[in-house]
């Protein structure tokens, strides 16, 4: 069990169906921090529109479309000890577009794009195909864990056009 959490839920774009609660953010941070054996933590969620999102990708990956999560991990000095795990971003049209085109519920996608962006802040990576493997088996973990069943569970054509996201 977590000491203590603190999870900055910024809402920053207009009208979002079926957004998830504070406690439902809180809950799929907790389940990848307990996990990790992770006791004290601070991060930021912040919920985008489509052209906020588009400006992050573009000017941080090069990539000018809007994604689904973006991971900025804290940059602290080592001598800081502070909880702060970084920020994530993830927007909303894209969670709620890639939910309906993949057939998955809204709570299950939301809770993966979660998952997928706290396991990011820890340092978890998805360039190499090992890594991938790594970083996948985690998430499905979890989100079973959560009663969610597997994420990846699509087809292979449509797993590469969404994995690098």
């Amino acid at each position: 069990m977590l000491d203590v959490l603190t999870v900055d839920l910024q809402i920053a774009c207009d009208e979002i169906a079926q957004l998830p609660s504070q406690e439902d953010f809180e809950h799929w941070v907790q389940t990848v921090l307990v996990n990790e054996s992770i006791n004290d933590a601070e991060l930021s969620i912040r919920i985008v529109s489509t052209t906020e999102s588009a400006e992050l990708n573009g000017t941080y990956r090069q990539k000018h479309y809007a994604t689904n999560v973006l991971s900025f991990p804290a940059d602290l000095p080592e001598e800081l000890d502070l909880p702060l795990l970084g920020d994530l971003v993830i927007c909303a049209d894209v969670v709620v577009n890639e939910a309906a085109d993949q057939g998955k519920p809204l709570p299950a996608h939301w809770s993966h794009m979660v998952i997928h962006g706290v396991l990011h802040l820890l340092g978890y990576d998805h360039i190499n195909n090992d890594d991938a493997s790594l970083m996948e088996s985690l998430e499905i973990q979890l989100l079973k864990k959560l009663g969610f069943s597997d994420p990846y569970a699509w087809t292979i054509a449509d797993e590469c056009t969404t994995r690098d996201k």
